[in-house]
């Protein structure tokens, strides 16, 4: 049952991924394009702890770990970029 619901849950955030990287690619404005890319970063981490279950390797999980708080700075600095005109003050 586990596999089961490990392949559907992959299959969800795989269709995920793909209406994000639409929404990225054919967003009207900047915002809605960095919503993309956020929403996008936050579905590779599901999907990288749900490939960690399923292969039962802790390194997947530091993976994880290290493209939320990657995803999250990226973020912030474009909506500091796409608000003020600057990044670094």
């Amino acid at each position: 049952m586990i596999v089961w619901a490990l392949n559907f849950a992959m299959g969800a955030i795989g269709l995920a991924i793909a209406l994000c990287g639409w929404r990225l690619l054919r967003g009207p404005s900047a915002v809605d394009r960095v919503l993309a890319l956020d929403t996008l970063y936050i579905n590779v981490v599901a999907l990288v702890i749900l490939l960690g279950i399923q292969r039962a390797t802790p390194l997947l999980f530091e993976a994880a770990l290290i493209v939320a708080m990657l995803g999250f700075a990226s973020t912030v600095a474009l909506a500091r970029y796409l608000s003020r005109g600057d990044v670094i003050e």
